[in-house]
């Protein structure tokens, strides 16, 4: 028999977000086929796919700074992924999907709730509707915006009847369908091209999540960042076409605004986002302008950038401005192979670019999330990719991102290069006159046959493999480890250097940091000359910060 819960506290909310990003990954690219409204882009289940992977990755990246991972009362669990999710929204469909992550965010901060009964659920269902109709300038009915309003009128309708959590999530799941159903009656667009709404089905996979858990309890999850397993009882696959036959429509050529503009502004009064909403309304469509807390989101479809940037810099300075061309392209792969590989620092990227790879920042505190990853992968355009984590702890990122990826069609590569050495050693061997396979091989074993050691600095004290260290010790890294603790950089280098030398050694690579001290490479260079006679040093200004000096032997 299946348990239903009859509350949902801190786990099963977590498990919520994350069975939500789940369906989307599995079931964007058909949600993706749907989007012919406001524009025929093809990308609204992908945005809001990668909207919720980036926000659950933000999340979690904001709570390991707060030191609550795992921990935190639902009020900031919540109140954490609604600002994540603000700051990740990604088109038109991204930003009012935070919106109704605010809804939830809004009811259970301002009650300072521990638990989520019925009732705070119809609170939150409609909380949500409500703030993601206020940030669309302009409301179209048949639109995600509709199907969020009939699901808080059916849930308020099953409270006065005085039904359970679990008949609530049930009375929402059946009217988000039927409302998804109606889309067509009410927006011509939809019924010339023979589909429901797309950001409506998105909606309703976010309702599902919520049932399947209310549901089916399971064992608490974690922030599954990495996790695309999909539940199986959301397998269940509504007939998302109008004509009742499965159809779905090609994007066809956008007759509108030639740009998409977002960016991002910090602390705008409420009086100024009204002011803001009608400027961007007079100089473009499409307007959605959101906020959380500190933070506003602009969105907008215009022919003027400049104009949209100068309404935003009337309230704040924009940020994370992003730029998209609204010209229908063919999303489908093209034949070939690409190198997609996540970059430490900027010198980084542009050794692996000059190589003709697809770089992703990614490194120590501010590691690149999947759907980062996913993003580069689509960049790059192939339907097969080569892809270089370049650190240990974006490994998992790495190979779920390649799962994704598969599901569009392309063949994802995942060399285990754990260190940015490894990757530059992969790189350097790779030939694009050979057949993909051998270029794998060759690159795997470039990876796995580099030496690789670190050099940086303790900003807290604690027992390493090398022994205790205190705050402003050197720390010398050999092969992931701590071995080596020092108060002097070069003879901390030192070491790590005899550590990864070997006989037979023929190339060294120095990777110099942001901080390193001036001179070291050269003192570095000459006592490798001196004690290593034959062996070439390859020096590449990284600029990644953390670590003064990143280390290879080949």
């Amino acid at each position: 028999m299946t348990d239903v819960l009859e509350v949902l506290d801190v786990d099963s909310v977590r498990r919520w977000v994350v069975m939500t990003r789940a369906a989307l990954a599995a079931r964007r690219t058909e949600i993706d086929a749907l989007n012919v409204y406001p524009v025929p882009d093809g990308d609204t289940g992908t945005n809001m796919y990668l909207t919720l992977d980036e926000a659950l990755a933000g999340a979690m990246r904001e709570q390991e700074a707060l030191g609550v991972v795992g921990e935190a009362p639902l009020a900031v669990e919540v109140a954490v992924m609604s600002r994540s999710a603000l700051m990740s929204a990604r088109g038109n469909s991204g930003v009012i999907l935070s919106q109704l992550v605010r809804g939830v965010s809004e009811v259970v901060s301002s009650e300072s709730l521990d638990e989520v009964d019925a009732a705070a659920v119809g609170r939150a269902v409609r909380q949500g509707a409500r703030r993601a109709r206020e940030s669309v300038v302009r409301p179209q009915e048949g639109t995600i915006l509709t199907v969020a309003d009939a699901t808080a009128d059916a849930v308020e309708a099953a409270l006065v009847g005085g039904a359970t959590l679990g008949e609530v999530t049930r009375a929402a799941v059946e009217a988000a369908r039927a409302a998804l159903a109606r889309t067509p009656e009410q927006l011509q667009v939809l019924r010339d091209a023979g589909v429901v709404d797309a950001g409506g089905a998105g909606y309703l996979l976010f309702v599902e999540a919520l049932d399947q858990v209310v549901h089916e309890q399971g064992a608490p999850t974690q922030y599954a960042v990495d996790d695309f397993t999909l539940n199986p009882s959301l397998e269940r696959r509504p007939d998302w076409s109008s004509s009742g036959a499965g159809a779905v429509t090609e994007p066809g050529r956008h007759e509108g605004p030639a740009y998409e503009v977002m960016y991002l502004l910090h602390d705008v009064a409420d009086d100024d986002v009204a002011r803001l909403r009608q400027r961007l309304d007079e100089i473009g469509d499409s307007v959605v302008v959101s906020t959380a807390w500190d933070l506003t989101n602009v969105h907008v479809h215009t022919d003027d950038i400049g104009a949209a940037l100068e309404a935003g810099l009337l309230h704040a300075a924009p940020q994370r401005v992003a730029v998209t061309l609204l010209e229908t392209v063919d999303r489908a792969p093209r034949a070939g192979v690409s190198i997609v590989a996540c970059a430490a620092g900027p010198g980084i990227a542009r050794v692996l670019e000059a190589a003709g790879a697809v770089t992703v920042p990614s490194g120590p505190g501010r590691r690149a999330s999947a759907g980062e990853i996913v993003a580069a992968v689509r960049e790059a355009g192939t339907n097969e990719v080569i892809l270089l984590p370049n650190d240990r702890d974006t490994r998992l990122a790495a190979d779920a991102a390649a799962h994704a990826a598969e599901q569009e069609g392309r063949r994802v590569h995942v060399i285990g290069s754990g260190t940015a050495v490894q990757g530059l050693a992969a790189v350097a061997v790779h030939d694009p006159t050979l057949p993909t396979h051998h270029n794998v091989l060759a690159m795997t074993h470039a990876a796995a046959a580099t030496r690789h050691g670190a050099l940086t600095i303790a900003v807290k004290a604690g027992l390493t493999s090398g022994g205790m260290c205190a705050v402003g010790d050197v720390l010398g890294i050999v092969s992931g480890d701590i071995t080596i603790v020092g108060s002097d950089v070069d003879e901390v280098a030192h070491e790590v250097l005899d550590g990864i030398l070997a006989p037979g050694t023929e190339l060294v690579t120095l990777v110099v940091g942001a901080d390193a001290p001036d001179g070291l490479v050269g003192r570095l260079e000459r006592w490798i000359e001196e004690r290593r006679d034959g062996i070439e040093v390859q020096v590449v200004d990284g600029g990644q910060p953390h670590y003064l000096l990143l280390l290879g032997a080949e």
